[in-house]
């Protein structure tokens, strides 16, 4: 007979794969945070280089062409990243023998874009009206509250991603024109340490 810390060890696993989306690919974050860096990078050269310094105002670009492609940007980045995340964490679940759509992953996905939803729009009608100083700390805010959202719907981890991108939003909030920086380091460099974070602990 099993001893009864092995049964409820599997009583409890079984009750968290049924209440937790837990096929999060790790290298999927990797990959996120590196579209992110690209971008920044790219966004770098059409808003300052080689004429305006980094740190200014970026509420003084007056080229509606400039914050057209970087809307584009954006969107493309948000596009790849889920696509991603939809593609490596399918195969996650293949790669575990569980199911990919369940009531769990859809109480995730929920969780996490309701805030990214309503952020997005919010962002939307700040560029409409030209306070494009706080879009990136408005990204990064309703990221974080996003991620703490979704927490309690997969891996406790990803609770402090949550917290760090809410860190970095109101620290952006205060330095309006380094927001370029303060976006890179949440949605570039913070992706990839927590991708491979969650790629060596769960992924292997």
């Amino acid at each position: 007979m099993r001893k009864p810390e092995q049964e409820l060890a599997e009583i409890k696993s079984m009750m968290e794969r049924s209440t937790r989306f837990l096929s999060l690919s790790g290298l999927s974050g990797i990959l996120a945070g590196t579209y992110a860096l690209i971008a920044a990078g790219i966004a770098y050269t059409w808003i300052y280089y080689p004429k305006v310094p980094y740190g200014s105002n970026i509420d003084k670009i007056s080229d509606e062409g400039i914050v057209g492609k970087l809307l584009i940007t954006a969107l493309i980045v948000l596009l790849l990243s889920i696509g991603t995340a939809w593609v490596m964490s399918q195969n996650n679940s293949k790669k575990k023998s569980t199911k990919f759509w369940t009531p769990a992953s859809k109480r995730f996905i929920q969780a996490l874009f309701i805030p990214i939803a309503i952020g997005g729009v919010f962002c939307l009608a700040l560029i409409s009206r030209g306070h494009l100083a706080v879009v990136a700390p408005t990204t990064l805010i309703f990221y974080g509250l996003g991620l703490l959202n979704a927490s309690h719907f997969t891996h406790n981890d990803i609770k402090y991603l949550g917290y760090c991108q809410l860190v970095l939003g109101v620290i952006s909030a205060f330095l309006p024109g380094f927001g370029l920086l303060t976006w890179s380091l949440g949605f570039g460099v913070l992706h990839v340490i927590y991708g491979a974070m969650m790629y060596y602990k769960y992924d292997r």
